[in-house]
């Protein structure tokens, strides 16, 4: 079993460190600071590639396995987290449209998806519908050749700013659960839209969230994706790959923490002696690393399994969610602890570290739900997960 990179992922990977360093992380601070939406950033990743890294290539993405957009994700995060955070999201809606939409409406929004000239949403989460997602109640009834979508979303990341949204709602509401749930692709201004205040958040700062609400906005037949039932499958399939992606954002911003938390160890000096030389440091330092590892490999090897169509993709999915999202937070808080009182205040970037990869523990199901998802394939009988 061969756990090193190959040529053309390490080579992924330097391009995307570079990126992060020359457009991301120089900004921010700032784009915290000042709640900024970086469009202008995001055409430029979409020119390298980023905004469309497992887009299929017969769409114009790249077609990267999910371990090979893993690698690149990472090194982004470093950069910045809230922003690549975003990317994650927007790689996702591009995915899903350009795997399960109409050849008309492939044509008309995957190019500009592609590129980042046109940025995506997607709208799953409801006020009343956050972890029990198969409940949610938004309506799309069919009237002639369109759909009406009724109803309302909640957290929408990008919501105001975007270009292009695929909400999943209801088409059969006769049916309870999952098994009523349709896709849609929907203009984000289109008629009967609107979209709540920016939400005043802990961090993610570089990204606006808010509530979106459908009056009934009458999209096209064309404009469902796969067939009527099909969109709860297709927001797991997504979800899958997200979790990945959100796991693998904690393990970037928790890499930049760790290494900003050794340099800054070597150079302060307490009681005559620097930082690295008190072994309680050197303990944590190594513990910190130890989990860090533990933490990517168990990423890389549930993208893995994802590229393989493993039976037991999703359990491993949830796991690595569960267990990098803990990790990277808990070595953001660390590191943040090996500051003091520096750590706290915004000259340096450890406390946006803490405050962007808390939410990651949330969203994407709650870690709470991963358990959940774990523990049943456990105690399914047959389960095997090697």
């Amino acid at each position: 079993m061969d756990f090193s990179l190959t040529e053309d992922q390490r080579a992924f990977a330097d391009v995307a460190r570079q990126f992060a360093q020359d457009r991301l992380a120089p900004n921010a601070a700032g784009w915290d600071e000042n709640q900024i939406f970086p469009k202008d950033v995001l055409r430029e990743a979409g020119d390298m590639g980023f905004m469309s890294l497992y887009v299929p290539e017969e769409q114009g993405g790249l077609g990267l396995p999910r371990l090979d957009a893993s690698i690149i994700f990472e090194q982004l995060a470093m950069g910045c987290t809230s922003t690549t955070a975003y990317m994650t999201i927007h790689n996702m809606v591009s995915w899903m449209i350009a795997s399960f939409a109409t050849d008309e409406v492939k044509e008309r929004y995957c190019p500009l998806l592609i590129s980042g000239e046109s940025l995506g949403s997607y709208c799953l989460t409801e006020a009343s519908a956050g972890s029990d997602a198969a409940s949610l109640v938004t309506t799309a009834t069919k009237q002639g050749g369109d759909y009406v979508i009724r109803g309302a979303k909640a957290f929408i990341s990008g919501a105001g700013d975007t270009d292009v949204l695929v909400v999943m709602a209801r088409t059969d509401p006769s049916k309870k659960g999952a098994s009523g749930i349709s896709a849609f692709v929907v203009p984000a201004d289109a008629d009967g839209i609107s979209y709540g205040r920016k939400e005043p958040k802990m961090g993610w700062n570089s990204q606006p969230t808010r509530a979106v609400t459908f009056e009934d906005v009458r999209i096209p037949s064309s404009h469902l994706l796969g067939n009527e039932g099909d969109g709860f499958k297709f927001a797991m399939k997504g979800l899958d790959g997200g979790r990945i992606n959100i796991a693998t954002c904690s393990i970037g911003t928790a890499q930049q923490a760790l290494e900003q938390a050794g340099r800054y160890v070597t150079e302060r000096k307490q009681f005559g002696n620097k930082l690295a030389e008190f072994q309680s440091v050197q303990f944590k330092l190594a513990d910190m690393t130890t989990e860090l590892i533990a933490a990517r490999q168990l990423v890389r090897y549930a993208a893995y399994q994802l590229d393989r169509k493993a039976p037991e993709a999703t359990a491993y999915c949830a796991m690595a969610k569960r267990f990098a999202t803990d990790v990277g937070f808990s070595i953001c808080d660390q590191a943040l602890q090996l500051y003091g009182g520096y750590g706290y205040i915004k000259e340096y970037p450890l406390e946006r570290y803490f405050r962007d990869v808390r939410v990651h523990q949330i969203l994407e199901g709650t870690n709470e739900i991963m358990r959940l998802i774990i523990a049943r394939r456990v105690l399914s009988e047959g389960c095997r997960l090697l």
